[in-house]
């Protein structure tokens, strides 16, 4: 750990190895015992925490300065390292068999009293820990979680250092591009009316650049997405965003199977196996109910529309007749109770099915439902067969339209079978995404960025329902890491799928005729990625809030209870800006207040 003058070293790093020898630390108290008079102060810094004896009778410091020693007291002390005493050691501190012996102490800032416990036994509101973030930055948890992101940043960026690829920044101020979300808009005051957007992703400016000839592009990237509110999503997040020229699929997938190794080499100290798994995109909705995999466990979904062919059960025999199927999953030995198998159809129901079969098989192989009276023997028989069932095993069934089926017994694997407290990690990608998705109604909507290239572009205009991209995503235990794609670089055929898309060539020219422009300059074929850095680091530190990962997030409804934003400005700051509050949001603004004087509001 580097040091400056204030401290020669860092408090977490003393070791058996430094006895006898004289340092200085700076730091914070975090905790403070006294016996006998003497005070035994733990002093914490970025490093770590070290043990320190303030004897009184050695005079570090005058009496009311150590009598008024109090937590998170920002000191210095002097002193000179040494053995704890026998049977004191402390073995769950890397310090713990060394104590520094105070010789001068000085108190470098106060502290008031703390809003809460830094103790990592506490247990304290999210909302008061974002609103005091530089507190809570003080925890080791957090600290350590912050350190691993830096670490994940610089293996990331010592990969795409060696492979050739060039930094660039791209602007945060951009025009209004639809890629997905809604756009932060940002008002211009020297043109009242118009407004930048700040970037859900660097993806126009990266394909300029590989027609700028850069062909190896990446940058660490701040994106930003005005999303209706989610857990796990954040309005602002960091992302290592990649192109490459000259590129198609396999190149970046290779490339991430670098990025990847490197990174959980340095911070999980775990080799991974290359090549990584691969699916497509059907295959795995099929199989896992997702596009996004956990391949931690089996559990998988089979297709039952075979054994049930021929039934006379009326429930599975109308669905198969108006076109849906009949899947279903062996969930294992679940041992559950009636009040518990009526839990999960009750959940299969919320997920969105009209209801849930489930079988029990006993310790005789028979299967004991609600509906076995309604099977035949050889259906029976065929379940068994078809799910690779075995006495005990919990076999659940859903009958539906596919859409409902994948969605409903996807959410009730993840729920019956993901791990807790497994650090396996399952890297996998997924492929051969289609360029739409379909809506019950049979209406498409573009499942990925305009820019993204489709496999053939007769499937596409012939038969866009069913039309494959050359877009791939990469997961990791069930949660999706990022996505990318082959792009565009042939401006008639960017202009086809603009068509495709119901984007007229005047709504085209508006808003990207300059990007359109560029691609008739001789564009390369060029490909890329970009990885959510967020995501990953909240996985590798068993993190399942994403936001214990970022040093100063928004909470779930994108409020930051810190600086107090979204805030309202004054009305002469938008007068400059050329802007007016409807009147509605301004009633609406004078309810809250009143709200808030009757001390109801939020």
């Amino acid at each position: 750990m580097a040091t400056g003058l204030m401290k020669t070293v860092g408090a977490g790093e003393l070791r058996a190895s430094d006895v006898d020898s004289s340092v200085v630390l700076a730091g914070w108290i975090a905790r403070r015992r006294d016996h006998g008079g003497v005070a035994f102060l733990d002093l914490r810094d970025s490093s770590g925490i070290a043990q320190v004896v303030v004897n009184p009778e050695d005079a570090p410091a005058d009496e009311a300065t150590i009598n008024g020693l109090r937590l998170e007291y920002c000191i210095q002390v002097e002193g000179r390292v040494r053995l704890r005493p026998e049977g004191m050691e402390n073995t769950e501190l890397p310090t713990g068999a060394v104590e520094v012996v105070a010789s001068k102490l000085t108190v470098l800032s106060t502290a008031d009293p703390l809003p809460f416990s830094i103790d990592e036994r506490a247990d304290v509101d999210e909302s008061k820990r974002l609103q005091y973030r530089y507190l809570d930055m003080r925890r080791t948890r957090m600290a350590e979680n912050l350190r691993a992101r830096s670490r994940v940043i610089q293996a990331m960026r010592s990969v795409m250092d060696s492979e050739g690829f060039l930094e660039v920044e791209t602007p945060t101020l951009i025009a209004s591009t639809p890629e997905g979300a809604r756009d932060m808009l940002v008002p211009s005051r020297l043109r009242k009316g118009t407004f930048y957007a700040l970037p859900q992703s660097p993806q126009l400016f990266k394909q300029l650049l590989m027609v700028g000839g850069v062909e190896r592009y990446y940058q660490v990237a701040r994106c930003y997405r005005d999303e209706d509110f989610r857990a796990d999503r954040q309005v602002e997040f960091t992302q290592l965003d990649f192109e490459g020229s000259f590129w198609g699929q396999e190149d970046v997938l290779e490339t991430l199977e670098k990025i990847c190794t490197a990174v959980v080499s340095d911070i999980r100290g775990v080799e991974l196996a290359t090549p990584f798994e691969r699916l497509t995109y059907d295959d795995a909705m099929d199989r896992f109910g997702t596009d996004k995999p956990d391949l931690r466990f089996d559990m998988e979904i089979v297709n039952l529309d075979e054994v049930f062919a021929s039934t006379e059960f009326k429930a599975f025999a109308g669905v198969l007749a108006d076109g849906g199927t009949v899947r279903g999953i062996n969930g294992g030995a679940l041992g559950l109770a009636r009040s518990g198998l009526d839990g999960l159809v009750s959940r299969a129901q919320e997920l969105g099915a009209k209801g849930l079969v489930w079988m029990v098989v006993e310790e005789d192989g028979t299967l004991r439902s609600p509906v076995a009276k309604f099977l035949s023997d050889g259906e029976l028989a065929a379940i068994i067969d078809a799910l690779d069932a075995g006495p005990g095993d919990t076999l659940l069934i859903v009958a539906d339209r596919v859409r409902v089926v994948r969605t409903v017994l996807g959410e009730l694997r993840l729920g019956i079978g993901r791990p807790e407290g497994n650090n396996e990690l399952a890297f996998a990608f997924v492929v051969d995404f289609p360029v739409f998705e379909v809506d019950d109604d049979g209406s498409l909507a573009p499942a990925h960025h305009p820019f993204t290239a489709p496999a053939s572009l007769d499937e596409l205009v012939n038969s866009p329902a069913t039309a494959v991209s050359k877009a791939y995503d990469l997961v990791l235990n069930g949660a999706e890491l990022g996505s990318g794609s082959v792009r565009i670089h042939d401006p008639e055929m960017q202009a086809k799928v603009f068509e495709v898309m119901g984007i007229s060539d005047e709504e085209a020219e508006a808003r990207f005729g300059w990007f359109l422009e560029a691609l008739r300059y001789g564009t390369p074929p060029h490909a890329g990625f970009a990885i959510g850095i967020d995501r990953l680091v909240s996985i590798l530190r068993d993190e399942p809030n994403i936001r214990e990962v970022m040093p100063f997030p928004k909470t779930q409804t994108g409020a930051d209870p810190l600086t107090g934003s979204p805030g309202r400005v004054d009305a002469a700051q938008l007068a400059e800006l050329g802007i007016d509050i409807r009147s509605e949001v301004r009633e609406e603004w004078a309810e809250e207040e009143s709200g808030d004087e009757d001390g109801v509001g939020a």
